[in-house]
């Protein structure tokens, strides 16, 4: 049984959170934490759990606290997110010890995480149970405006604190099984270079949102309140496209949207959280 000792790394921890930054690009090869963290967006949110040898990080599971909706009820949960361990560490048991920490620490709370399909087989062993996710879209012929939505820069930390404030006070994007108050979560993609552009259709409404293949994908949405989605499409695109997806479940903003296929980005888990029947997309810039 390893006697590896976890260390917690928060907010306050700069010099534990660069051993963090130089763990993951060596277990995630395109993913990367200092933009992130450099941008102040670490927050007392998320924590990670860490065996560390000689000052690096080895192994790790890290826990976001979320507010995720199920069926319009709101329940605080968790999340995991960056659980592995470096190559040459591995088969020693140090993804067991960080995952037992980091779900210690969530307690009896709902948890839920997105795994690659190389570790499918390790998350049941700790209570987790699959969750198909699907995609949505509709058939829609969408012209340029001409002018695109202005899109929104992120690296200003102004914007930023909108985003966060409208993910907070604003409506949630789904309400069937959705997240709110998760925009520190969609400032890493901007700062990692995972997101599409974020583009103002309004003060009070922004959209992640581009083509690619012909094909519309509005990822996420912010805005105060649910609007009519159908005008301000041929102001986020710049060529004619006949396919609009979605990155969540959309019955709010275009209800009958089709299932168009299985969600094959991420397999999701869940513990501890009973969920409704029937198709749902947790997501996409919820995720961690």
């Amino acid at each position: 049984m390893s006697t590896s000792q976890v260390v917690v790394i928060d907010h306050r921890a700069a010099e534990l959170q660069a051993a963090f930054c130089e763990y993951v690009p060596r277990v995630f090869r395109t993913v990367d934490f200092r933009r992130w963290c450099a941008w102040g967006e670490w927050t007392d949110e998320y924590r990670t759990f860490g065996v560390m040898d000689d000052g690096r990080v080895v192994a790790n599971a890290s826990v976001s606290r979320m507010h995720v909706l199920v069926e319009g009820r709101e329940v605080v949960a968790y999340q995991l997110g960056a659980v592995g361990c470096v190559p040459e560490r591995r088969g020693q048991g140090l993804s067991r010890v960080v995952m037992e920490a980091a779900l210690e620490f969530c307690g009896d709370a709902p948890v839920l995480l997105f795994a690659n399909k190389k570790v499918l087989e390790f998350y049941p062993r700790f209570g987790f149970a699959p969750r198909e996710q699907h995609e949505f879209g509709v058939s829609v012929s969408v012209e340029p405006a001409g002018v695109l939505a202005p899109e929104v820069d992120l690296s200003e930390a102004r914007a930023r604190e909108e985003l966060v404030a409208l993910a907070a006070d604003g409506v949630a994007v789904t309400e069937r099984f959705g997240a709110r108050r998760h925009g520190h979560i969609a400032t890493w993609y901007a700062a990692a270079n995972f997101a599409r552009p974020l583009r103002k259709l309004r003060d009070d409404a922004w959209v992640f949102a581009g083509v690619e293949d012909g094909v519309l994908h509005i990822e996420d949405l912010y805005a105060r309140e649910v609007f009519d989605l159908r005008p301000h499409l041929s102001r986020l695109v710049d060529q004619p496209v006949k396919e609009v997806r979605f990155g969540f479940t959309p019955e709010r903003w275009w209800p009958g949207a089709d299932v168009v296929g299985e969600d094959t980005e991420a397999d999701l888990f869940v513990r501890n959280l009973k969920l409704p029947t029937g198709p749902d997309r947790f997501p996409v810039m919820a995720r961690t």
